[in-house]
């Protein structure tokens, strides 16, 4: 089964991994992850300096990349269209490049909440993202996400009126997702820099909600 690039330990110069916790036997995961980055090293494919010059790129990605493409959104119309048409494109227009990945792009509006999962692992755009945050990857949200999306929400802080429409998204190993939280009332003469400050990780993923400045 095809999956997500997973939490990884740096490499020493010889290509071998340090690991924080040696006494923990390695999952079936890491053992195939470290054999097949050894034969790609062992083969000249790639070097250990590249891998772990990979590894930083990805470390170095942060929700502060998503939250600069939903304020661009936000004041631009014509940007909005084109994210909710084809969102790999858009956010390529950024700078920010998300891979093959399907990067789908949802928005949510005054009738329409939507939240964003994946119940098979973890899969998130973690390109436009950063890393997930852990409660993302545990069996009971993965699982509640889908069966009592309303009812979770609430635990995070989100009250939705009844008549709301919820909309679950499963990510996917090719397919990713990505919220366009809705723009806060009050927030009509900030400039996108500070709008950018007032998106959140997890209103891009739906379990919360973009907030203007001294709103709880």
């Amino acid at each position: 089964m095809p999956h997500d690039h997973h939490d990884h330990d740096h490499l020493s110069p010889s290509g071998h991994p340090f690991r924080a916790d040696n006494d923990t036997a390695l999952t079936y995961w890491q053992q195939m992850e470290i054999a097949v980055r050894e034969l790609l090293v062992e083969k000249g494919h790639l070097t250990p300096v590249e891998i772990n010059a990979q590894i930083e790129a990805m470390d170095a990605r942060s929700p502060a990349d998503g939250a600069a493409v939903v304020a661009r959104a936000w004041v631009d119309p014509e940007f909005k269209s084109r994210l909710l048409d084809n969102a790999a494109a858009a956010t390529r227009e950024m700078g920010f490049d998300i891979g093959p990945l399907n990067l789908i792009a949802v928005e949510n509006t005054a009738t329409v909440h939507n939240l964003i999962v994946c119940t098979l692992c973890s899969c998130y755009p973690r390109n436009l993202l950063g890393l997930p945050p852990d409660w993302y990857k545990t069996r009971a949200y993965r699982s509640r996400a889908v069966k009592e999306p309303r009812k979770v929400l609430r635990e995070f802080g989100v009250d939705l009126p009844d008549t709301s429409q919820i909309r679950v998204h499963d990510s996917t190993a090719d397919m990713r997702y990505v919220v366009i939280p809705a723009r806060p009332d009050g927030t009509e003469g900030m400039n996108e820099a500070t709008l950018a400050k007032l998106v959140t990780r997890d209103s891009m993923i739906g379990t919360g909600l973009a907030r203007a400045p001294g709103v709880a």
